[in-house]
């Protein structure tokens, strides 16, 4: 078993961008989900909403956000340096410290998307725990829904496709690390760790799935009630959502890389 590929969204709900090799950090991915957009109360704003959040595209360069639309152009926003005022702004009910991105950034995508928004970043000095259900004292999480790493499997992709009339494409689940060469599809439920290389994954929760499954990757645009539907007609179900991935807390840091070798514990 081997990583197939990895990918991290350094703003909540925009564009992926692929890596080849990638630092793993106790947030999971270095600059995953550091970065989100709000609504002018500093609420979390996503693709459940706003779908045309697909059409903006993120990039993590040295330190630099890069932003570009569908038309090309692009915008680069610095990290808000430290001694920037924090304001607090809410991912579902967690309340979070952020640094606000500035009027440039937030005039920027307000005007592409068609609403006031804001631009936040979360600095190393804020804080966000995971469910304590599911997570250890300590674990931490980005911006992301709630744990720091998705796991999906192209096997499990490969059985879903089979029961659908029109395959869906992996970058449907936003997953952050790929897996290939997996024996079954969906062996992912029955895991409780992953060691790559010298780092350990805990697989801890399986990921239930939203309407962003059903959009466009790059577009946004709604097609159908796919793969919501057969995911639920197959079994794949959790507290009643459909399901597909697992989530994941590293145990530490460390670095991953397209290809490494993969193996259960």
């Amino acid at each position: 078993m081997k990583i197939a590929a990895l990918y991290r969204y350094p703003v909540k709900s925009l564009g992926a961008q692929e890596l080849a090799e990638v630092a793993v950090t106790p947030r999971g991915l270095a600059a995953d989900r550091r970065w989100l957009v709000t609504n002018p109360q500093g609420r979390f704003v996503t693709r459940r909403e706003l779908s045309g959040m697909a059409l903006i595209g993120a990039e993590h360069e040295d330190g630099v956000l890069i932003l570009r639309d569908n038309q090309g152009a692009a915008l680069r926003v610095a990290e808000p340096v430290a001694d920037t005022a924090p304001q607090t702004v809410t991912v579902w009910r967690d309340p979070v410290a952020a640094l606000p991105a500035g009027h440039d950034a937030d005039d920027w995508l307000s005007e592409r998307l068609g609403r006031p928004l804001r631009l936040f970043h979360m600095p190393d000095a804020s804080h966000r725990a995971v469910d304590p259900d599911y997570g250890a004292a300590g674990d931490e999480v980005s911006f992301a829904d709630g744990f720091p790493l998705l796991i999906t499997t192209t096997a499990s992709l490969a059985a879903l496709n089979a029961r659908l009339d029109d395959p869906v494409e992996m970058a449907r689940f936003r997953p952050n690390i790929v897996l290939d060469g997996v024996d079954e599809a969906f062996a992912e439920d029955g895991w409780r760790a992953l060691q790559i290389g010298g780092l350990r994954l805990r697989v801890v929760k399986p990921c239930t799935r939203c309407v962003v499954t059903t959009q466009h990757p790059l577009t946004g645009e709604s097609l159908g009630n796919e793969p919501l539907r057969t995911l639920k007609a197959m079994g794949r179900v959790w507290e009643r959502q459909p399901i597909f991935g697992q989530n994941a807390i590293p145990d530490g840091a460390g670095r991953i890389a397209v290809g490494d070798a993969v193996a259960v514990l």
